[in-house]
């Protein structure tokens, strides 16, 4: 029987807001919007604000300053990060069902990079929150970053200027989030060393 060729995924809207995809779905799309697939539905993302964008460039410069020299490596947005549960062995793209676009993300394990991005739990994962996506990254991503081994993870929000962060605990949950504001300094749990003046990120 012949095979019946698929449409070419040229836009969004040609993709059922309802369906199930996999990252080998993904990769076959050919739309210029952003989206993640978190557990095989799709996200849209919108364009980061000026803000945001401002708060993520102070971030990454202060990793630059501290991971350079070292083999950890961080990467910001746009980036493809391929999760799955840790519990299970995923390494073929139609098994994988969630990939996301971290706001910045620092992996350790050079094995989990390939030319596509990440595939496994980077060791901290930072999003930053924008009106609209405060939701996804406090409930869906948290539990997310959790199931799937991500050993720390902050939540950065500009309006109150504070900082969530979570880390792995030994029984494999996250802890309680530790929350930072505009006077702390914020010390990392997967890097102890590091430590960051939550101010220098908002400063105007």
């Amino acid at each position: 029987m012949e095979k019946i060729a698929q449409p070419v995924i040229m836009q969004l809207d040609q993709l059922d807001p309802n369906g199930i995809y996999s990252y080998a779905d993904y990769l076959t799309w050919k739309f210029e919007q952003t989206v993640e697939l978190i557990r095989g539905r799709i996200f849209p993302m919108a364009g980061p604000a000026r803000l945001h964008q401002k708060i993520s460039r102070e971030i990454c410069h202060l990793f630059y300053l501290y991971f350079k020299g070292k083999t950890c490596e961080f990467y910001n947005a746009p980036f493809d990060v391929r999760l799955y549960n840790r519990n299970k062995s995923v390494k073929r793209n139609k098994d994988v069902y969630t990939v996301v676009q971290p706001d910045i993300c620092i992996i350790c394990d050079q094995n989990k990079l390939d030319a596509k991005g990440c595939l496994g739990a980077p060791d901290l994962m930072v999003e930053i929150l924008s009106p609209g996506n405060s939701t996804r990254e406090m409930r869906i991503k948290k539990n997310l970053y959790e199931e799937s081994g991500v050993r720390e993870y902050w939540i950065v929000d500009p309006e109150h200027e504070t900082i969530f962060q979570f880390h792995l605990m030994d029984n494999g949950v996250f802890s309680p989030a530790t929350i930072y504001t505009n006077d702390e300094t914020l010390t990392s749990a997967a890097f102890p060393d590091f430590k960051l003046e939550i101010k220098e990120i908002f400063k105007d």
